[in-house]
């Protein structure tokens, strides 16, 4: 009987420890911006300027985003 207790402990706490781990790893991926481009407000947040002069669309300057295009 303490045995069933005992390993049902374990097994919730791994089970919980698994959701856990789950929840950050989507967190993480919501979160991350699509590669090559950046928002105008991401870009300015992260320290960076628009430049308005290249042919196709504008390029962030400097900052985090630095060579990405904004859109």
């Amino acid at each position: 009987m303490r045995i069933r207790r005992i390993l049902a402990a374990v097994i919730a706490t791994a089970a919980l420890a698994g959701l856990g781990l789950t929840g950050a790893a989507t967190a993480t991926a919501g979160s991350a911006t699509s590669p090559g481009s950046a928002t105008p407000g991401e870009c300015t947040d992260g320290g960076g300027t628009i430049d308005r002069s290249t042919p196709v669309l504008p390029t962030c300057r400097g900052g985090m985003y630095d060579g990405q295009t904004v859109d």
